[in-house]
Protein backbone atom coordinates (compact mmCIF):
# COMPACT_ATOMS: atom_id res chain seq x y z
CA UNK A 1 0.00 0.00 0.00
CA UNK A 2 2.83 2.42 0.84
CA UNK A 3 4.59 1.42 -2.33
CA UNK A 4 1.13 2.92 -4.27
CA UNK A 5 0.90 6.02 -2.51
CA UNK A 6 4.75 6.92 -2.88
CA UNK A 7 4.16 6.44 -6.45
CA UNK A 8 1.07 8.87 -6.38
CA UNK A 9 3.12 11.53 -4.59
CA UNK A 10 6.00 11.04 -7.57
CA UNK A 11 3.17 11.41 -10.30
CA UNK A 12 1.36 14.55 -8.37
CA UNK A 13 1.64 17.69 -10.28
CA UNK A 14 3.33 20.99 -9.19
CA UNK A 15 0.75 23.46 -10.56
CA UNK A 16 0.12 25.34 -7.39
CA UNK A 17 3.88 26.09 -7.39
CA UNK A 18 3.67 27.55 -10.72
CA UNK A 19 0.44 29.46 -9.46
CA UNK A 20 2.07 31.11 -6.17
CA UNK A 21 5.17 32.05 -8.40
CA UNK A 22 2.92 33.89 -10.10
CA UNK A 23 0.86 35.66 -7.41
CA UNK A 24 4.56 36.35 -5.97
CA UNK A 25 6.00 38.25 -9.31
CA UNK A 26 2.34 40.39 -9.92
CA UNK A 27 3.14 41.40 -6.33
CA UNK A 28 6.76 42.62 -6.86
CA UNK A 29 5.20 44.26 -9.46
CA UNK A 30 2.57 45.71 -7.47
CA UNK A 31 4.20 47.27 -4.76
CA UNK A 32 7.00 48.26 -6.74
CA UNK A 33 4.16 50.69 -8.82
CA UNK A 34 3.44 51.69 -5.39
CA UNK A 35 6.90 52.68 -4.55
CA UNK A 36 7.39 54.59 -7.72
CA UNK A 37 6.32 57.69 -6.04
CA UNK A 38 8.75 57.52 -3.43
CA UNK A 39 11.70 56.41 -5.79
CA UNK A 40 10.46 59.43 -7.78
CA UNK A 41 9.90 61.78 -5.15
CA UNK A 42 12.91 63.58 -4.10
CA UNK A 43 13.39 65.16 -6.97
CA UNK A 44 9.64 65.47 -8.10
CA UNK A 45 9.09 67.52 -4.40
CA UNK A 46 11.99 69.93 -5.37
CA UNK A 47 10.57 70.09 -8.81
CA UNK A 48 7.03 71.15 -7.96
CA UNK A 49 8.36 72.99 -4.65
CA UNK A 50 6.15 70.53 -2.59
CA UNK A 51 6.60 70.43 1.26
CA UNK A 52 6.70 67.54 3.61
CA UNK A 53 2.58 68.21 4.42
CA UNK A 54 1.95 68.18 0.82
CA UNK A 55 4.40 64.81 -0.28
CA UNK A 56 2.42 63.43 2.65
CA UNK A 57 -1.11 64.35 1.21
CA UNK A 58 0.09 62.82 -1.95
CA UNK A 59 1.63 59.58 -0.83
CA UNK A 60 -2.07 58.93 1.00
CA UNK A 61 -3.68 59.84 -2.53
CA UNK A 62 -3.31 55.78 -3.19
CA UNK A 63 -4.49 54.73 0.43
CA UNK A 64 -7.64 56.26 0.23
CA UNK A 65 -8.84 55.00 -2.82
CA UNK A 66 -7.53 51.33 -2.19
CA UNK A 67 -9.09 51.67 1.04
CA UNK A 68 -12.86 52.80 -0.34
CA UNK A 69 -12.37 50.01 -2.66
CA UNK A 70 -11.57 46.97 -1.03
CA UNK A 71 -15.04 45.90 -0.19
CA UNK A 72 -16.09 46.81 -3.77
CA UNK A 73 -13.26 45.01 -5.15
CA UNK A 74 -13.87 41.80 -2.88
CA UNK A 75 -17.59 41.52 -3.81
CA UNK A 76 -16.21 41.78 -7.89
CA UNK A 77 -13.51 39.19 -7.07
CA UNK A 78 -16.62 36.80 -5.57
CA UNK A 79 -18.90 37.54 -8.17
CA UNK A 80 -16.85 36.98 -11.35
CA UNK A 81 -13.93 35.21 -9.99
CA UNK A 82 -10.23 36.02 -9.39
CA UNK A 83 -8.47 35.25 -12.92
CA UNK A 84 -10.25 37.78 -14.82
CA UNK A 85 -10.92 40.41 -12.11
CA UNK A 86 -7.46 40.42 -11.14
CA UNK A 87 -5.86 40.56 -14.89
CA UNK A 88 -8.38 43.64 -15.16
CA UNK A 89 -6.99 44.90 -12.26
CA UNK A 90 -3.08 44.80 -13.08
CA UNK A 91 -3.61 46.39 -16.45
CA UNK A 92 -5.61 49.22 -15.05
CA UNK A 93 -3.18 50.38 -12.41
CA UNK A 94 -0.21 50.14 -14.80
CA UNK A 95 -1.80 52.61 -17.26
CA UNK A 96 -2.29 54.73 -14.21
CA UNK A 97 1.00 53.87 -12.94
CA UNK A 98 2.48 55.08 -16.81
CA UNK A 99 0.67 58.13 -16.99
CA UNK A 100 1.83 59.70 -13.65
CA UNK A 101 4.96 60.55 -15.99
CA UNK A 102 3.41 63.03 -17.81
CA UNK A 103 2.80 65.25 -14.66
CA UNK A 104 5.69 67.15 -15.00
CA UNK A 105 4.46 68.78 -17.78
CA UNK A 106 1.86 70.66 -16.44
CA UNK A 107 2.02 74.24 -13.92
CA UNK A 108 2.83 73.37 -10.56
CA UNK A 109 -0.32 73.56 -9.08
CA UNK A 110 -2.02 70.99 -11.78
CA UNK A 111 0.45 68.49 -11.62
CA UNK A 112 -0.03 68.08 -7.89
CA UNK A 113 -3.52 67.85 -8.29
CA UNK A 114 -3.18 65.73 -11.43
CA UNK A 115 -0.78 63.70 -9.54
CA UNK A 116 -3.30 63.06 -6.41
CA UNK A 117 -5.98 62.20 -8.86
CA UNK A 118 -3.86 59.41 -10.68
CA UNK A 119 -2.68 57.92 -7.53
CA UNK A 120 -5.80 57.67 -6.66
CA UNK A 121 -6.76 55.63 -9.83
CA UNK A 122 -4.09 53.44 -8.75
CA UNK A 123 -5.93 52.53 -5.59
CA UNK A 124 -8.90 51.80 -7.07
CA UNK A 125 -7.45 49.84 -9.47
CA UNK A 126 -5.42 47.84 -7.01
CA UNK A 127 -7.79 46.97 -4.67
CA UNK A 128 -9.12 43.91 -5.93
CA UNK A 129 -5.38 41.94 -5.88
CA UNK A 130 -4.42 41.06 -2.03
CA UNK A 131 -7.93 39.62 -1.73
CA UNK A 132 -7.86 37.61 -4.95
CA UNK A 133 -4.24 36.44 -3.57
CA UNK A 134 -5.93 35.37 -0.51
CA UNK A 135 -8.89 33.28 -2.37
CA UNK A 136 -6.45 31.83 -5.03
CA UNK A 137 -3.93 30.28 -1.95
CA UNK A 138 -7.40 29.09 -0.53
CA UNK A 139 -8.25 27.65 -3.83
CA UNK A 140 -4.97 26.25 -4.80
CA UNK A 141 -3.23 25.11 -1.18
CA UNK A 142 -4.23 22.45 1.29
CA UNK A 143 -4.06 24.09 5.15
CA UNK A 144 -0.88 22.76 5.99
CA UNK A 145 0.82 24.38 3.14
CA UNK A 146 -1.18 27.87 3.25
CA UNK A 147 1.36 29.90 5.74
CA UNK A 148 3.82 29.20 3.26
CA UNK A 149 2.14 30.21 -0.01
CA UNK A 150 0.75 33.45 1.92
CA UNK A 151 4.25 34.28 3.14
CA UNK A 152 5.92 33.77 -0.20
CA UNK A 153 3.51 35.83 -2.02
CA UNK A 154 3.32 38.27 0.38
CA UNK A 155 7.50 38.69 0.24
CA UNK A 156 6.87 40.15 -3.13
CA UNK A 157 6.35 43.64 -1.51
CA UNK A 158 9.99 43.50 -0.20
CA UNK A 159 11.75 41.67 -3.30
CA UNK A 160 9.92 44.66 -5.05
CA UNK A 161 12.32 46.57 -3.51
CA UNK A 162 15.30 44.65 -3.68
CA UNK A 163 14.86 44.29 -7.44
CA UNK A 164 13.50 47.65 -8.13
CA UNK A 165 14.29 50.41 -5.61
CA UNK A 166 18.09 50.40 -7.58
CA UNK A 167 16.79 50.08 -10.83
CA UNK A 168 14.36 52.81 -10.13
CA UNK A 169 17.05 54.47 -8.58
CA UNK A 170 19.44 54.63 -11.95
CA UNK A 171 16.64 55.26 -14.14
CA UNK A 172 15.79 58.61 -11.98
CA UNK A 173 19.05 59.50 -12.32
CA UNK A 174 20.11 58.72 -15.42
CA UNK A 175 17.00 59.17 -17.30
CA UNK A 176 14.35 61.69 -14.65
CA UNK A 177 11.84 60.85 -12.51
CA UNK A 178 9.34 60.55 -15.80
CA UNK A 179 11.03 57.45 -16.98
CA UNK A 180 10.94 55.43 -13.46
CA UNK A 181 6.59 55.80 -14.11
CA UNK A 182 7.25 55.07 -17.75
CA UNK A 183 9.18 51.81 -17.57
CA UNK A 184 7.26 50.55 -14.40
CA UNK A 185 3.69 50.90 -16.37
CA UNK A 186 4.96 48.91 -19.28
CA UNK A 187 6.09 46.57 -17.11
CA UNK A 188 2.91 46.11 -15.56
CA UNK A 189 0.41 45.71 -18.59
CA UNK A 190 3.34 42.94 -19.77
CA UNK A 191 2.69 41.22 -16.40
CA UNK A 192 -1.31 41.43 -16.65
CA UNK A 193 -1.36 39.69 -20.45
CA UNK A 194 0.79 36.96 -19.33
CA UNK A 195 -1.30 36.28 -15.75
CA UNK A 196 -4.68 36.38 -18.66
CA UNK A 197 -2.46 33.58 -20.52
CA UNK A 198 -1.53 31.27 -17.60
CA UNK A 199 -3.89 31.39 -14.63
CA UNK A 200 -6.73 29.53 -13.94
CA UNK A 201 -8.73 27.55 -11.16
CA UNK A 202 -7.94 24.30 -9.99
CA UNK A 203 -10.58 22.26 -11.79
CA UNK A 204 -10.19 24.41 -15.03
CA UNK A 205 -6.38 24.34 -14.96
CA UNK A 206 -4.76 22.23 -18.15
CA UNK A 207 -1.69 21.28 -15.86
CA UNK A 208 -3.00 19.52 -12.70
CA UNK A 209 -3.43 15.71 -12.86
CA UNK A 210 -6.11 14.00 -10.54
CA UNK A 211 -3.18 13.40 -7.79
CA UNK A 212 -2.28 16.94 -7.04
CA UNK A 213 -6.60 17.96 -6.91
CA UNK A 214 -7.21 15.28 -5.01
CA UNK A 215 -4.29 16.44 -2.05
CA UNK A 216 -5.23 19.80 -2.31
CA UNK A 217 -8.62 18.92 -2.17
CA UNK A 218 -8.31 16.21 1.05
CA UNK A 219 -6.03 19.07 2.63
CA UNK A 220 -8.95 21.61 2.71
CA UNK A 221 -8.18 24.02 -0.36
CA UNK A 222 -11.49 25.62 -1.53
CA UNK A 223 -11.40 24.14 -5.12
CA UNK A 224 -14.79 25.42 -5.86
CA UNK A 225 -14.21 28.91 -5.01
CA UNK A 226 -14.02 29.86 -8.88
CA UNK A 227 -15.94 27.13 -10.51
CA UNK A 228 -18.42 27.70 -12.94
CA UNK A 229 -21.35 29.08 -11.09
CA UNK A 230 -23.65 26.70 -13.02
CA UNK A 231 -21.16 23.95 -12.16
CA UNK A 232 -22.48 25.13 -8.41
CA UNK A 233 -25.63 26.19 -8.70
CA UNK A 234 -27.30 23.96 -6.21
CA UNK A 235 -24.54 23.52 -3.76
CA UNK A 236 -24.72 27.53 -2.88
CA UNK A 237 -28.75 28.00 -3.22
CA UNK A 238 -29.25 27.94 0.64
CA UNK A 239 -25.95 30.07 1.41
CA UNK A 240 -27.50 32.78 0.04
CA UNK A 241 -27.40 36.14 1.88
CA UNK A 242 -26.49 39.59 1.74
CA UNK A 243 -22.93 41.30 1.38
CA UNK A 244 -23.98 43.31 4.23
CA UNK A 245 -25.02 40.43 6.48
CA UNK A 246 -21.65 39.26 6.04
CA UNK A 247 -20.05 41.99 6.61
CA UNK A 248 -21.98 42.57 9.70
CA UNK A 249 -21.25 39.15 11.14
CA UNK A 250 -17.40 39.63 10.18
CA UNK A 251 -17.57 43.00 11.85
CA UNK A 252 -19.52 41.41 15.10
CA UNK A 253 -16.31 38.79 15.36
CA UNK A 254 -13.80 39.56 18.09
CA UNK A 255 -11.34 37.27 16.38
CA UNK A 256 -11.26 38.73 13.23
CA UNK A 257 -11.47 42.52 14.41
CA UNK A 258 -8.48 41.74 16.90
CA UNK A 259 -6.87 40.53 13.45
CA UNK A 260 -8.34 44.12 11.35
CA UNK A 261 -5.92 45.83 14.25
CA UNK A 262 -3.04 44.23 13.59
CA UNK A 263 -2.66 44.16 10.11
CA UNK A 264 -3.38 48.17 10.65
CA UNK A 265 -0.14 48.18 12.43
CA UNK A 266 1.56 45.93 10.70
CA UNK A 267 0.91 47.91 7.44
CA UNK A 268 2.19 51.04 9.08
CA UNK A 269 5.49 49.60 8.78
CA UNK A 270 5.08 48.98 5.55
CA UNK A 271 4.06 51.74 4.55
CA UNK A 272 6.86 53.64 5.96
CA UNK A 273 9.01 51.82 4.00
CA UNK A 274 7.16 52.39 0.30
CA UNK A 275 6.80 56.55 1.24
CA UNK A 276 8.98 58.06 3.16
CA UNK A 277 12.19 55.80 3.47
CA UNK A 278 13.75 56.72 0.79
CA UNK A 279 13.11 60.27 1.74
CA UNK A 280 14.69 59.59 5.28
CA UNK A 281 17.98 58.32 3.58
CA UNK A 282 18.32 61.61 1.16
CA UNK A 283 17.13 64.21 3.55
CA UNK A 284 18.04 62.79 7.15
CA UNK A 285 21.42 60.48 6.06
CA UNK A 286 22.75 62.48 3.82
CA UNK A 287 22.62 59.93 0.69
CA UNK A 288 22.13 60.59 -3.00
CA UNK A 289 18.87 58.73 -4.63
CA UNK A 290 21.18 56.50 -6.25
CA UNK A 291 22.45 55.30 -3.05
CA UNK A 292 19.23 55.83 -1.55
CA UNK A 293 17.83 53.17 -4.18
CA UNK A 294 20.84 50.63 -3.61
CA UNK A 295 20.75 51.38 0.40
CA UNK A 296 17.15 50.08 0.59
CA UNK A 297 17.73 46.83 -0.57
CA UNK A 298 19.07 45.48 2.03
CA UNK A 299 16.40 46.11 4.43
CA UNK A 300 14.02 44.87 1.91
CA UNK A 301 16.39 41.78 1.30
CA UNK A 302 16.32 41.04 5.37
CA UNK A 303 12.06 41.38 4.68
CA UNK A 304 11.80 38.94 1.46
CA UNK A 305 14.04 36.14 3.92
CA UNK A 306 12.03 37.27 6.92
CA UNK A 307 8.66 37.00 5.02
CA UNK A 308 9.42 33.39 3.57
CA UNK A 309 10.68 32.19 6.96
CA UNK A 310 7.92 33.52 8.60
CA UNK A 311 5.46 31.00 6.70
CA UNK A 312 7.84 28.37 7.10
CA UNK A 313 7.92 28.28 11.14
CA UNK A 314 4.46 28.85 10.86
CA UNK A 315 3.70 25.76 9.04
CA UNK A 316 6.59 23.66 10.73
CA UNK A 317 4.67 24.67 14.17
CA UNK A 318 1.18 24.01 12.35
CA UNK A 319 2.80 20.16 11.25
CA UNK A 320 3.91 20.01 14.56
CA UNK A 321 1.44 20.99 17.46
CA UNK A 322 -1.74 20.74 15.38
CA UNK A 323 -2.73 24.21 16.39
CA UNK A 324 -3.10 26.79 13.78
CA UNK A 325 -3.28 29.71 16.87
CA UNK A 326 -0.22 28.67 17.73
CA UNK A 327 1.11 28.30 14.53
CA UNK A 328 0.28 31.84 13.59
CA UNK A 329 0.27 33.78 16.48
CA UNK A 330 4.13 33.00 17.61
CA UNK A 331 5.68 34.07 14.59
CA UNK A 332 3.50 37.18 14.52
CA UNK A 333 3.86 38.12 17.70
CA UNK A 334 8.06 37.61 17.78
CA UNK A 335 8.35 39.28 14.63
CA UNK A 336 6.16 42.61 15.84
CA UNK A 337 8.64 42.79 18.91
CA UNK A 338 11.67 42.53 16.43
CA UNK A 339 10.36 45.00 14.44
CA UNK A 340 10.58 47.71 16.70
CA UNK A 341 14.70 47.79 16.55
CA UNK A 342 13.49 50.34 14.32
CA UNK A 343 13.37 52.91 17.04
CA UNK A 344 17.30 52.15 17.26
CA UNK A 345 17.86 54.24 14.80
CA UNK A 346 17.15 57.21 16.44
CA UNK A 347 20.73 56.53 18.84
CA UNK A 348 23.22 55.54 16.33
CA UNK A 349 24.97 58.10 14.06
CA UNK A 350 26.87 55.48 11.09
CA UNK A 351 25.15 54.71 8.16
CA UNK A 352 25.74 50.97 8.66
CA UNK A 353 24.32 51.18 12.12
CA UNK A 354 21.12 52.83 10.84
CA UNK A 355 20.85 50.27 7.65
CA UNK A 356 21.49 47.47 9.82
CA UNK A 357 18.51 48.21 12.19
CA UNK A 358 16.37 48.78 9.69
CA UNK A 359 17.25 45.59 8.30
CA UNK A 360 16.64 43.89 11.62
CA UNK A 361 13.38 45.53 11.64
CA UNK A 362 12.19 44.78 8.61
CA UNK A 363 13.22 41.06 9.07
CA UNK A 364 10.67 41.00 11.93
CA UNK A 365 7.85 42.49 9.80
CA UNK A 366 8.79 40.00 7.47
CA UNK A 367 8.27 37.32 9.53
CA UNK A 368 5.23 38.49 11.07
CA UNK A 369 3.49 39.77 7.91
CA UNK A 370 1.14 36.08 8.24
CA UNK A 371 -2.59 38.43 7.90
CA UNK A 372 -3.09 37.05 4.59
CA UNK A 373 -2.65 33.34 5.64
CA UNK A 374 -4.73 33.85 8.87
CA UNK A 375 -7.33 35.52 6.09
CA UNK A 376 -6.78 32.03 4.04
CA UNK A 377 -7.68 30.29 7.34
CA UNK A 378 -10.50 32.20 8.89
CA UNK A 379 -12.95 33.60 5.69
CA UNK A 380 -15.74 31.84 5.33
CA UNK A 381 -16.15 30.01 2.08
CA UNK A 382 -19.49 32.24 0.61
CA UNK A 383 -17.73 35.42 1.80
CA UNK A 384 -13.58 34.75 0.63
CA UNK A 385 -13.41 37.83 -1.27
CA UNK A 386 -15.85 40.51 0.92
CA UNK A 387 -13.57 38.73 4.14
CA UNK A 388 -10.14 39.70 1.72
CA UNK A 389 -11.83 43.10 1.23
CA UNK A 390 -12.50 44.11 4.58
CA UNK A 391 -9.14 42.90 6.25
CA UNK A 392 -7.43 44.85 3.84
CA UNK A 393 -9.80 48.17 3.69
CA UNK A 394 -8.56 48.12 7.92
CA UNK A 395 -5.30 46.96 7.18
CA UNK A 396 -4.64 49.90 4.92
CA UNK A 397 -6.10 52.95 6.94
CA UNK A 398 -2.69 53.32 7.38
CA UNK A 399 -1.78 53.39 3.90
CA UNK A 400 -3.69 57.41 4.61
CA UNK A 401 -2.60 57.86 8.07
CA UNK A 402 1.43 56.53 7.91
CA UNK A 403 2.34 59.35 5.23
CA UNK A 404 0.55 61.90 6.63
CA UNK A 405 1.18 61.76 10.15
CA UNK A 406 4.89 61.24 9.19
CA UNK A 407 4.32 64.51 6.98
CA UNK A 408 3.22 66.56 10.13
CA UNK A 409 5.81 65.07 12.58
CA UNK A 410 8.87 66.32 10.28
CA UNK A 411 6.52 69.73 9.32
CA UNK A 412 6.64 70.01 13.54
CA UNK A 413 10.09 68.51 14.25
CA UNK A 414 12.29 68.64 11.52
CA UNK A 415 13.44 65.44 12.01
CA UNK A 416 12.66 61.65 11.67
CA UNK A 417 13.20 60.90 15.26
CA UNK A 418 9.46 61.12 15.98
CA UNK A 419 8.53 59.47 12.92
CA UNK A 420 10.32 56.29 13.72
CA UNK A 421 9.12 56.25 17.28
CA UNK A 422 5.40 56.23 15.82
CA UNK A 423 6.50 53.46 13.59
CA UNK A 424 7.71 51.05 15.99
CA UNK A 425 4.69 51.50 18.50
CA UNK A 426 2.77 50.51 15.89
CA UNK A 427 4.35 46.72 16.02
CA UNK A 428 3.73 46.97 19.50
CA UNK A 429 0.08 47.22 19.10
CA UNK A 430 -0.05 44.66 16.43
CA UNK A 431 1.45 42.39 19.11
CA UNK A 432 -1.18 42.82 21.54
CA UNK A 433 -3.95 42.46 19.32
CA UNK A 434 -2.90 39.06 18.59
CA UNK A 435 -2.10 38.21 21.83
CA UNK A 436 -5.07 39.42 23.24
CA UNK A 437 -7.53 40.18 21.00
CA UNK A 438 -7.58 37.91 18.60
CA UNK A 439 -7.84 34.64 20.99
CA UNK A 440 -8.37 31.36 18.87
CA UNK A 441 -7.91 31.52 15.17
CA UNK A 442 -10.69 29.15 13.46
CA UNK A 443 -12.34 29.66 10.28
CA UNK A 444 -15.79 31.85 10.56
CA UNK A 445 -19.20 30.24 10.17
CA UNK A 446 -22.01 32.50 8.78
CA UNK A 447 -25.18 32.51 9.89
CA UNK A 448 -27.90 32.31 7.19
CA UNK A 449 -31.99 33.40 7.50
CA UNK A 450 -33.97 30.56 6.43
Amino acid sequence: MSAVVSAADVRRSRVRLFIVTMLFLVTTVNYADRATLSIAGPALSKELHLDPVAMGYIFSAFGWSYVIAQVPGGWLLDRYGSRLVYAFSIIVWSIFTMMQGWVGFFSAGTAIAVLFGLRFLVGIAEAPSFPANARIVAAWFPSNERGTASAFFNSGQYFATVIFAPLMGWIAHAYGWRFVFFVMGALGIVMGLVWIKTIYGPKEHPGINDAEFDYIKEGGALVDLDAPKDDLKEERAPQSGSGWDHIRQLLSNRMMLGVYLGQYCINTLTYFFLTWFPVYLVKERGLSILQAGFVATLPALCGFIGGVLGGVISDAILRRTGSLTMARKIPIVGGMLLSMSIIACNYVDGQALVVGFMALAFFGKGIGALGWAVVSDTSPKEAGGVSGGLFNTFGNLSSITTPIVIGYILAATGSFSGALVFVGLNALVAAFAYLVVVGKIERVTLKHSS
